[in-house]
């Protein structure tokens, strides 16, 4: 059996590591999604939460809330435009700067996943940490053990989305 490299090299390839589960949680959460047949990626959730709670932003103030780069914010809302879930309007006082809003659409699809998504998220993945405490790196071990166990939709599947801890 091969080594996993990046779990034996701890902190050095912690970034690596940190992707990798973020990678495998955004894609279970895309299976969520998908069950409930929301239109948008996993990653867009953090944008639509940030506007549905502090209202239209523009592309800067998005970047700073979310701590990503603009062309990655610019690439989400050019999407979401696409699909009528965000508006983009310019600037009254600057034209340079665009603000992005919710649609009705977009007010929708954040409700339901306030409802229905979120809270089987939050609590599958808060039951994958359950009782963890002490240093990262076993509690990374622990995560991802546990994700081989069940995924993160097989727990919350199993749990009616309660999630639970194994």
């Amino acid at each position: 059996m091969v080594e996993d490299i990046v779990r034996q090299k701890g902190y050095l390839t912690l970034g690596s590591r940190l992707r990798r589960i973020g990678e495998r949680l955004q894609a279970e959460t895309q299976k969520v999604m998908a069950d409930h047949d929301v239109p948008v990626q996993a990653g867009h959730y953090p944008l639509l939460a940030a506007l549905d709670e502090q209202g239209p932003l523009s592309v800067n103030e998005l970047v700073e809330a979310l701590g990503v780069s603009q062309p990655g914010v610019t690439r989400s809302v050019g999407q979401l435009a696409k699909q009528g879930i965000v508006s983009v309007q310019r600037g009254k006082t600057d034209q340079r700067t665009r603000l992005v809003g919710l649609t009705d659409r977009g007010r929708d699809i954040v409700a339901q996943g306030r409802e229905y998504i979120w809270p089987r998220i939050e609590s599958g993945v808060a039951g994958l940490m359950a009782g963890q405490d002490g240093p990262l790196l076993e509690q990374l071990d622990h995560l991802e053990a546990a994700l081989d166990e069940a995924s993160l939709l097989q727990r919350i599947t199993r749990t009616g989305g309660s999630g639970g801890n194994g």
